[in-house]
């Protein structure tokens, strides 16, 4: 009777100890660091909340191959796959910092025999013999008085979320890559049209030259001019068929399929949200991945530094600790008399580590420097990165009317001075250059286009949309 209540009061003391003591942790609370987001967008002022990143992608983008295209991403890609991975890594991490605060147990058997000599003058020598028996359990356990291990599982947890947010942060960076690798190839394919087109226009006025020279009109030069225009166009072909070729294969890795035919629509027949509106910065703090990522790995850093500082502090541990039975034979092994315990407690302070403790925490203390000042670093960068995005998109839209001007001018002066050659009254240099500057006016206006295209995806990804 009197053992079992002697466990009884180890245990009530330990419970005791877990329970008061707790009192005694370092509370040092985390709280985000405090960020100046004020005028974080160079000269956009706006109170409205609305924001693109809200939108979920399958409403953002509105072409059906595309969205197919992402969502085959989603599920194939395999970098996302290994984010996923990485979740996984940090779950079962923080699975093993909440066991932290539970005892080790552990089942011993043993079997032990003896013998002993007795008598005088070599009688009996290990004549006599004892075995014993003994089965229990084994207890290791550390009172986590100044909350060393709550931190060390706080800084799991931290990391634990920083995984989410890398997944976030790739899915992001692959729809925006999916999609602006789309929009490309649909700027290729018209590249490759209006070049065709030229290339027909180009072997009608070699015609019409090679017809005025046999009338007299023009000489052998023009006509050889006219071809080498027409060739040197001609020879971009093979290039622009190239580049669409190992496009569709980038676009097939990205997805995570072999390489083939991308299915896709026109790029005319892509329409950008009208009112690309970027809400308050506040917001596109909030949803950044990798700004919760700088974010988290500071939290994780802070904890880490207050398990660091309680490091200094004595620690109560309870070791070698044995509840079973002992007995001399195994007939009638379980008896309440054969019940034992044994009970080793102790209290650890630290004096001298060899500046152990010490370098640790001078350590633990730089790393949150650093993680803060890369927090506050990604933080200037994401708003300059909206900044710059804003700015050149509203930039390029203003070049579509002028750029549409051009374009009908050049198509103009193209027709004139066809007409103009045929009645003698221009010569063959200047249907040769209305001819590139309509072909060069064609092709910007295909670049404006993919240019726009792009950019409303890269804001979409810089405001933090694409992770729903």
């Amino acid at each position: 009777m009197m053992k079992h209540n002697y466990i009884k009061g180890v245990v009530l003391l330990s419970v005791i100890l877990s329970i008061g003591l707790s009192s005694c942790q370092v509370l040092n609370k985390y709280k985000t660091p405090e960020i100046d987001v004020e005028a974080l967008y160079r000269d956009k002022f706006s109170t409205d909340t609305t924001t693109i990143a809200n939108l979920p992608w399958r409403e953002f983008f509105n072409d059906p191959f595309l969205v197919a295209l992402i969502d085959e991403g989603i599920k194939q890609n395999f970098d996302l796959q290994i984010a996923y991975t990485r979740i996984q890594q940090a779950e079962a991490s923080l699975g093993m910092a909440k066991a932290a605060y539970f005892p080790d147990l552990a089942l011993i058997g043993q079997v032990s025999h003896n013998r002993v000599s007795t008598g005088t003058n070599g009688k009996d020598v290990l004549g006599y013999g004892s075995t014993g028996y003994n089965l229990g359990i084994a207890v290791s356990w550390e009172a986590d008085i100044w909350g060393k291990l709550n931190r060390q599982h706080r800084a799991k947890y931290a990391q634990f979320l920083n995984s989410h947010a890398y997944k976030n942060l790739v899915q992001t960076s692959l729809i925006a890559n999916i999609a602006t690798s789309y929009y490309t190839l649909l700027a290729l394919d018209e590249q490759l049209k209006v070049t065709n087109e030229t290339i027909e226009l180009l072997k009608e006025s070699v015609t019409t030259v090679e017809a005025l020279k046999e009338a007299g009109m023009q000489n052998g030069a023009a006509v050889e001019q006219s071809k080498a225009l027409l060739y040197s166009t001609q020879i971009t072909v093979p290039d622009l068929e190239s580049q669409i070729r190992e496009l569709e294969n980038t676009i097939c890795l990205l997805v995570g399929k072999k390489s083939g035919t991308i299915l896709r629509s026109h790029i005319y027949q892509q329409e950008m949200i009208s009112d690309l509106q970027h809400g308050m910065p506040m917001q596109m703090l909030a949803k950044r991945p990798d700004v919760q990522q700088a974010e988290l790995s500071f939290r994780a850093a802070f904890e880490l530094t207050n398990a660091a500082q309680a490091s200094f502090y004595p620690s109560i541990v309870l070791n070698s600790s044995t509840i079973g039975y002992n007995a001399s034979t195994l007939s009638n092994f379980f008896r309440p008399e054969n019940l034992f315990a044994s009970i080793v407690g102790g209290l650890t302070q630290p004096i001298f580590a060899k500046k152990q403790l010490i370098a640790n925490y001078k350590i633990a203390k730089a790393q949150q420097k650093e993680t803060l000042l890369t927090f506050e670093k990604t933080v200037l960068t994401a708003g300059k990165e909206v900044s710059d995005i804003l700015f050149s998109l509203e930039s390029s839209l203003k070049k579509n009317e002028i750029r549409a001007k051009q374009v009908e001018a050049s198509l103009n002066s193209v027709n004139y001075t066809k007409e103009l050659l045929k009645a003698a009254e221009a010569n063959y240099i200047e249907v040769l250059s209305a001819e590139q500057n309509l072909l060069s006016a064609q092709l910007s206006q295909v670049n404006d286009k993919l240019e726009q295209l792009q950019l409303s995806v890269n804001l979409y990804r810089a405001l933090g949309g694409g992770t729903e």
